[in-house]
């Protein structure tokens, strides 16, 4: 069965969330993830489809019919980047009500303590073909 890439939706503005795809990317050599950012016209048609949240405050991961968000999106992927990356994913055993908290604390002040960018980043010419939209 040909498995569809789960698709990372990003703020495209924000350099924390920017960071956070090139920590993924460095990490999946293997290409298992493809990135979007929430702003583009393919990230708001899967919030719309999905039914999802419009808020920037939060990265997306759309995995099939499956979507997480908040703090569940960190531990997805590290399970599916496998190797020592999955031993981060006990970190799920932490009520989702405290790691939501600190998710949201942080993205409440991303931009004040990590900035944010004019426009979206332009992917490389190697990397071009994993962003979407």
């Amino acid at each position: 069965m040909n498995k569809s890439h789960p698709i990372l939706l990003f703020d495209g503005v924000c350099n924390l969330c920017d960071g956070f795809v090139q920590w993924v990317i460095r990490r999946d050599p293997d290409g298992i993830f493809r990135f979007a950012s929430l702003q583009s016209e393919l990230g708001q048609s899967l919030i719309q489809k999905h039914q999802l949240t419009t808020d920037l405050s939060t990265v997306i991961l759309v995995d099939g019919e499956k979507t997480y968000s908040h703090s569940d999106v960190a531990l997805e992927i590290v399970r599916q980047l496998g190797g020592f990356w999955t031993l981060l994913y006990i970190l799920k055993i932490v009520p989702s009500f405290i790691r939501n908290a600190v998710y949201n604390w942080i993205a409440r002040n991303r931009y004040r303590w990590f900035g944010q960018k004019e426009s979206c980043m332009i992917p490389t010419p190697e990397l071009k073909g994993r962003f979407l939209g």
